[in-house]
């Protein structure tokens, strides 16, 4: 049976370790008193906590675009990354305005006010319209 063992030795001077670091190294030895001195002894340092690796997210990515026009037709597209999964869909303003609801108020407000300017444009457009076709009622009645 082989056994080893491992003898203790002295610093080297040869080495690239400052001599005073030498020194109190000598000095942190045991010495031959039964009791230690408090400042020699030094616990052992507990290793740092490791961080618990977090856990990624696997992020989606899928951007709807809904875009309206002034006559308050809206239309809406869907990507997922660079691909389409639809496109150039009609989407009913009343649709648009509660999908922004519920989405978040800093997002339904300015929808709001467009979707209100386009109803008010709408409606200002059938007073004409009507105005339009009493007019053509009337020149029609004119001709019998």
């Amino acid at each position: 049976m082989t056994v080893d063992t491992l003898v203790a030795e002295a610093p080297h001077t040869d080495s690239d370790t400052p001599a005073a670091l030498h020194s109190s190294v000598e000095n942190t030895s045991p010495t031959s008193s039964s009791a230690p001195e408090p400042a020699a002894v030094e616990k052992p340092k507990k290793p740092a906590a490791k961080k618990a690796a977090g856990k990624k997210t696997k992020t989606l990515e899928l951007t709807l675009t809904v875009t309206g026009t002034a006559d308050g037709e809206w239309r809406a597209e869907l990507k997922r990354g660079s691909t389409y999964v639809a496109r150039d869909l009609a989407v009913a303003a009343a649709a648009v305005s509660r999908a922004a609801k519920q989405l978040h108020e800093d997002l339904s407000t300015p929808i709001d006010e467009l979707i209100e300017e386009a109803r008010s444009q709408q409606a200002a457009r059938v007073a004409a319209l009507e105005t339009e076709l009493e007019a053509a009622r009337k020149a029609l009645a004119d001709l019998d």
